[in-house]
This record gives C-alpha cells, sequence and structure tokens, in this order.
C-alpha cells in the first residue's frame, strides 16, 4: 500500500536541515519500499504492507528520533486518502505557494475556525475538509499573524504543506 508522511520540521538545528537521501535511507532502514521525497519539503511517499497509520506514525518518528536525535510528529497518510485531499482544495483558484493546508493528525472540529477568525485577516478564507484546516492567506503566509497561531497547542499535532506541495505529491503518488 502506498503511504505519505509529512515531517512537522525539517530543521535539526539553527543551519542544519534534513537531507532527503538520509530521510530515504532511514525510510528504507525500517522496511519501507520505494521511499521517494519531494525536492526538500519534508515529504516521503513509500510503500507497507497496510498498518494502522498510527503504527506507521510511530514508527517513523521513533526512527527519526534515532536517526537524527530530535523528536518531530510525523503525520501519515495512505496514498489514497492524499489524493480525495488533493482533490478537496476549496480555493483550487488561490496562488499555489498560498493557498496551504494543515494536515492534521485528528481532525480538528468546525469551531476550530471561529477560534482562529481573530487572528485572520479579512481577505483570508478558511475551511475544513474532512478534518484538515485549508487556508487562502491572501499572500505570502509568512507576513500574516494567522501563520503563527497555527501551533501544536492551539489546534493539535499537524503540519502545513502548500498546494505546490499538495499537488506534487498527489503526483507522485498516481
Amino acid at each position: 500500500m502506498i503511504y505519505v508522511a509529512l515531517l512537522h520540521s525539517v530543521v535539526l538545528a539553527p543551519g542544519r536541515r534534513v537531507v532527503m537521501s538520509d530521510l530515504r535511507d532511514m525510510a528504507t532502514d525500517i522496511g519501507c519500499r520505494n521511499p521517494r521525497t519531494l525536492v526538500s519539503t519534508g515529504n516521503i511517499v513509500f510503500e507497507t504492507e497496510a498498518l494502522p497509520l498510527a503504527d506507521i506514525e510511530a514508527k517513523l518518528e521513533a526512527a527519526f528520533q534515532a536517526r537524527f536525535g530530535k523528536p518531530v510528529d510525523i503525520i501519515v497518510r495512505r496514498g489514497v486518502d492524499w489524493q480525495a485531499l488533493a482533490t478537496s482544495n476549496p480555493f483550487p483558484e488561490g496562488e499555489g505557494s498560498q493557498v496551504i493546508v494543515r494536515v492534521m493528525r485528528k481532525p480538528l472540529l468546525p469551531s476550530a475556525i471561529e477560534a482562529l477568525h481573530p487572528f485572520a485577516d479579512p481577505k483570508q478564507r478558511m475551511a475544513l475538509t474532512g478534518g484538515d484546516l485549508w487556508i487562502d492567506f491572501a499572500g505570502r503566509p509568512s507576513e500574516w499573524k494567522l501563520l503563527s497561531a497555527l501551533t501544536t497547542k492551539r489546534i493539535g499535532v499537524g503540519t502545513l504543506r502548500n498546494w505546490n506541495t499538495v499537488s506534487g505529491l498527489a503526483e507522485m503518488i498516481g
């Protein structure tokens, strides 16, 4: 079965990032087949036997900690579920680098959007699809206070990917 794994961060320390070839090697070492990455975005597509997502996440997180010496949250989705996520973009007309999805470990409730409204600019749009939070930032995400509000403490374990990355991973899955 095909899976997509998303690392919450690819930064190990100031000036030191995870090298994608090392990430692929890590995946191979724990039994993942045909691991491939999309540029340096902290994403890996691989094949393995069908297992509960939480089991795959735990295995990848333990391997990452052992190999790189840093804990990191890793969100895993089945390939078919990633394809569904890619087709659920509520803002397909938005700029690819400005439309972001926060892929969640546990689905967000609609109340999460209400809690984020005080941080949003009126030009920004937010929507939930399948429990994941989509945002059209209407500009560079780093220029808006909404980005800094998207913390694990505030809304739970998840990680951000822009539309370009989402669609690139969907293409890799096929």
